[in-house]
C-alpha cells in the first residue's frame, strides 16, 4: 500500500468543474453566446488549468474584442452563490475513502491548480479540511500542470518520495503531472475521458472514488 494519497481537488473531491461550465454557459447567453457547445468546449479544454491559463484559453477562443472580464466575473459569481456555504456537489465516495486513509494512518494531501485560500474554504465547508496533512494550491508554485510542481511540493509538505505516493486525477493535464512527478497516478475520469495517451500515462483508470478503495484495499 502507498504511504502517501495527494488528491486533485476540483472534479476529484469536488464535481465543480461540470458546475462552473453550466454557470459560464448561462452567463454566456447575456453576451450572445447562444450555443452552449461554445462554452462546453473551452470549458473541456481548461480542465486542470489555472485561472491564469482559463482566462488566456477563453480569450484565444473569444477574441480580444469579447469582454471576458464581464463573462468571467458573472460565471464566477453564479458560481459563488449556487455553493457558497458548503453548497458545493460532493463526488461520489469522498467522506468513504478519506475515513479509509484516515483508520490506515496514510498521509494525504490536496494539489490544486486553484488558490490555496479558496481550497481551504471550500473543504472547510464541506468538511474535509481536517483529514488532509498539506494543501497546495495554484498560486504557491511557478509552472502549473502539466508540469509536476504542485505534486512535487505536496511531496515537500509531505516529507514523501515520489516511488511512495500515488496521486489521483480527472484532468488529463493533472495525468501527465502526475506521470512526471514519478508517483503512480490514478484516473478518476470526471468529465473528460481519457485517450490512448492517458491511457497509458496512467497507471489505473477506475470509474469511482469507490473503485479506488476497492483497489487500495487489494495492495
Amino acid at each position: 500500500m502507498f504511504k502517501y494519497v495527494i488528491f486533485d481537488m476540483d472534479g476529484v473531491i469536488f464535481d465543480s468543474e461540470r458546475l462552473y461550465i453550466d454557470c459560464t454557459k448561462e452567463v454566456a447567453v447575456k453576451f450572445g453566446i447562444t450555443d452552449p457547445d461554445v462554452i462546453e468546449d473551452i470549458g473541456r479544454r481548461c480542465i486542470g488549468t489555472t485561472s491564469e491559463e482559463t482566462l488566456r484559453i477563453m480569450r484565444e477562443s473569444l477574441g480580444d474584442d469579447f469582454p471576458l472580464d464581464d463573462l468571467w466575473v458573472g460565471a464566477s459569481s453564479l458560481f459563488k452563490e449556487k455553493t457558497i456555504g458548503g453548497k458545493l456537489p460532493i463526488k461520489p465516495g469522498v467522506s468513504e475513502i478519506l475515513e479509509y486513509l484516515k483508520e490506515k494512518k496514510i498521509w494525504t494531501a490536496i494539489a490544486s491548480s486553484t488558490k490555496t485560500e479558496t481550497v481551504k474554504r471550500e473543504l472547510n465547508e464541506a468538511g474535509f479540511l481536517d483529514y488532509f496533512d498539506a494543501v497546495i494550491g495554484g498560486d504557491m508554485i511557478q509552472r502549473s500542470k502539466p508540469a509536476p510542481d504542485s505534486f512535487l511540493k505536496a511531496m515537500e509538505a509531505l516529507g514523501a518520495k515520489p516511488e511512495e505516493c500515488c496521486i489521483i486525477e480527472d484532468s488529463f493535464n493533472g495525468i501527465r503531472a502526475a506521470n512526471a512527478s514519478g508517483a503512480f497516478p490514478i484516473m478518476v475520469p470526471d468529465i473528460l475521458q481519457p485517450d490512448e495517451e492517458i491511457q497509458v500515462l496512467a497507471g489505473i483508470v477506475l470509474d469511482s472514488l469507490y473503485s479506488v478503495k476497492e483497489y487500495f484495499e487489494t495492495l
